[in-house]
């Protein structure tokens, strides 16, 4: 359970950090690309010994990075796109809510249990999410013709969760946990560069120094959010349907007190009852899963 605590602490700094931003301006693209390359530093240096590089496109997850690095920025760029149409609060609602898809696909596809007490507990997640994140006394309004980018943000977000327990019960060695998710944020990093570069060429590119040191500043919790929710996921004990319920609920919950202590927040009735609705799923949740 530690490293499901780990992971929740680090996630629930990207957003501080991604408030940061917010306040002084950062160019989120170019400090997300640089934060993969960062990411990718961390562990390759930090978690990986007698390194080969050589040998990583003969590992069996190999394929399964490329498609995830590929994924984290086509699933970033939606996000933007769903911000700028319909709002952060619906992003968030899409990214959050997609934990539904690795849930279903644990009970399904790895015939995890059941339990009355089990389905409360992730319905009440779902609940807590959706009336935490709305900042607005109306709700959400999304508009017909933008409402394929939250559902593209929904399924993009919940493949990605989905992949990455799939590929770590199957293909990954407890001694490449670190190496897998390095490899990861470097293909995203290479993508990104891409991206950064047809910028370039359209003239639209203006790198600054705070958007280089945002993705410093990004990158280190970025790669322990996934460093251990891998490592939570290969723990004995609890499920993967188990782990992304309370790994979910518990930054939405973590990063709304941050919100509160750190930048004054001011939160609405209706958020206060999505508060509550988390602890208790998370307590439900827990409770069931072993």
């Amino acid at each position: 359970m530690i490293y499901l605590l780990l992971s929740v602490l680090a996630s629930s700094v990207i957003f501080v950090i991604f408030k940061l931003f917010q306040r002084y301006g950062v160019n989120t693209l170019q400090a997300i690309i640089v934060n993969y390359f960062m990411a990718c530093t961390v562990g390759f240096f930090g978690y990986i010994k007698d390194l080969d590089v050589s040998e990583i496109p003969s590992k069996p997850w190999f394929t399964g990075t490329l498609f995830l690095g590929i994924m984290f920025i086509l699933v970033f760029n939606l996000a933007a796109i769903t911000t700028q149409r319909s709002g952060l609060s619906v992003v968030s609602v899409a990214t959050k809510m997609s934990v539904a898809i690795p849930v279903v696909f644990g009970i399904t596809y790895f015939n995890e249990s059941t339990g009355a007490i089990k389905i409360t507990g992730i319905v009440l997640a779902l609940a807590a999410v959706y009336l935490s994140s709305i900042k607005t006394r109306d709700g959400i309004a999304i508009k017909k013709r933008n409402l394929i980018f939250p559902i593209l943000v929904f399924l993009g977000s919940g493949v990605i969760d989905t992949s990455i327990k799939y590929l770590e019960a199957s293909y990954v060695q407890e001694a490449d946990v670190a190496l897998f998710s390095s490899t990861i944020f470097a293909v995203a990093g290479l993508v990104g560069t891409a991206v950064l570069i047809y910028q370039g060429f359209t003239g639209s590119l203006r790198i600054t120094g705070k958007n280089i040191l945002g993705g410093f500043a990004l990158g280190i919790p970025n790669y322990f959010s996934i460093y251990f929710l891998v490592m939570a996921l290969r723990s004995e004990g609890y499920e993967s349907s188990t782990i992304f319920t309370i790994n979910n609920v518990a930054i939405v919950l973590l990063s709304t007190l941050l919100g509160i202590i750190l930048f004054r927040e001011r939160l609405l009735p209706k958020n206060w009852i999505g508060i509550a609705l988390a602890v208790i799923s998370i307590i439900l949740v827990a409770n069931s899963g072993i």
